[in-house]
């Protein structure tokens, strides 16, 4: 339960918690580094493309929500030996002369998430697979490497 109400958007917000506070910025998706030539709608489509990062004791998994794409619009590549890429393109509707639109909120364009992999990462072994409008990328750990012990008799 929230301590705070949210007026930001549904916003999680607790004060108790320091990871799930989150401040609201109003210059958020306004100006994005890089991305100063790319229209208004092209840059809400980057901020759209959600993704949660969870590591597990066998991997690190990445679950992306992309809502109407198929898995032939969306690239999943690993540059550099250790950048994650995620994306890909959401076209928009064709627009009809007789069409007339009262609301226009879902976004379109190209959208991009790149997430530095940690050297523990088996880039070559990368899995990806999308289900229902949410993709899922598998990342597996190199095994950690147990040091080896050696017991020592003790003479006298």
């Amino acid at each position: 339960m929230s301590l705070i109400p949210s007026f930001f958007g549904g916003r999680r917000t607790n004060v108790f918690d320091p990871f799930s506070l989150d401040v609201w910025d109003p210059f958020e998706g306004f100006m994005t580094p890089g991305l100063t030539n790319a229209p208004a709608k092209d840059v809400a489509a980057f901020t759209n493309a959600k993704v949660d990062w969870r590591e597990t004791p066998e991997a690190h998994v990445f679950k992306a929500d992309l809502p109407g794409l198929k898995k032939e619009e969306v690239k999943v590549e690993v540059e550099d030996g250790n950048i994650l890429q995620i994306s890909g393109e959401r076209s928009s509707e064709n627009e009809e002369k007789s069409d007339k639109w009262h609301r226009v909120e879902r976004s379109s364009g190209k959208f991009m998430r790149r997430f530095r992999l940690p050297e523990n990462a088996k880039v070559e072994e990368v899995k990806a697979s999308m289900e229902n409008g949410v993709l899922s990328v598998t990342v597996p750990k190199v095994p950690e490497s147990k040091p080896e012990v050696k017991s020592i008799d003790i003479s006298g």
